[in-house]
């Protein structure tokens, strides 16, 4: 039930979204893409992630239809405590802590990743993982796109999937835009474009180039509301948070990982057969046992 009110307030706010203020959108896309960290949190701390002052989250409180920011937060902590329990025992990260600064820092990058990959895969729905599912596997052909980090992922992804999908296309091509690529495609055709925050412009407009077209656009990143307007078909949100400065994209390749599972068990036999054929090859070619 919990879980429920806080997904209603999730909707609301989504759909409130473009009729905010921008201090206030800034801080409503906070909540919607760090629901855990937002019960949590004490309303001066969440107001320093954000870079808003605390009248800033009263006064999204009340756009909202609440009396305060209290009522505003309470159904995230109660989701919070209903769905809460702890993905393994902290009692090592407790005795890597005690060995001086460099444990500190690798108890913390520890607990760290670990609620990057509970926040992400929680986000990945049955419903939006069947609908990625089923759209990749009845497309004539698979476009993969992104840049900067994601382009490695996205390069990862394509390798594996063409194990299953053989029609999976890594653009661009020969580094050049891909546009380019995407000037034959028709709405038989199926566009995954990943791309985190700062969205990457030729990603972007390869989004709205592939929709012109007609083709389906899936979209992998760390908040659907900015990409709102490109109209995906489904999207899957990835957690980012990192103690260092640059983003930490193991959210991301949580989610790769997941939806590749999915898609081998969609093959089926056939998938399978692909799999051992493609280790044999490698096998032989590299001189090693493919066991």
């Amino acid at each position: 039930m919990s879980t429920t009110q806080q997904n209603r307030v999730l909707a609301n706010m989504r759909e409130q979204y473009s009729h905010l203020a921008p201090t206030l959108q800034l801080a409503a896309k906070y909540v919607i893409d760090h629901p855990a960290d937002f019960g949590i949190d004490p309303i001066r701390t969440t107001a320093e992630k954000i870079g808003v002052s605390t009248y800033s989250l009263v006064r999204l409180s009340k756009e909202l239809g609440y009396p305060g920011f209290e009522e505003f937060r309470d159904p995230f902590r109660r989701a919070l405590r209903s769905t809460s329990k702890p993905i393994i025992n902290s009692n090592w990260l407790d005795e890597l802590s005690a060995h001086g600064s460099t444990g500190v820092t690798l108890a913390n990058s520890a607990e760290n990743s670990m609620s990057i990959l509970k926040h992400s895969l929680r986000q990945m729905t049955p419903e939006t993982s069947e609908k990625f599912v089923e759209i990749l596997t009845n497309a004539r052909t698979v476009y993969v796109t992104a840049t900067s980090t994601s382009y490695a992922l996205a390069y990862y992804f394509q390798h594996i999937a063409r194990l299953v999908l053989p029609n999976v296309q890594f653009i661009p091509r020969d580094m050049a835009n891909p546009i380019v690529d995407l000037n034959f495609a028709s709405d038989q055709d199926v566009l995954l474009a990943i791309t985190v925050n700062p969205y990457s412009q030729i990603t972007v407009n390869a989004c709205k180039f592939a929709r012109e077209k007609g083709l389906k656009l899936l979209i992998i990143t760390d908040s659907n509301l900015p990409l709102a307007e490109l109209k995906p078909n489904a999207v899957l949100t990835a957690e980012m948070e990192s103690p260092y400065v640059f983003a930490c994209y193991l959210g991301v390749i949580a989610i790769l990982e997941s939806l590749l599972h999915l898609l081998v068990i969609a093959g089926g036999d056939e998938a399978a057969e692909n799999i051992k054929s493609y280790r044999n090859l490698k096998a032989k070619i590299d001189g090693t046992s493919p066991f």
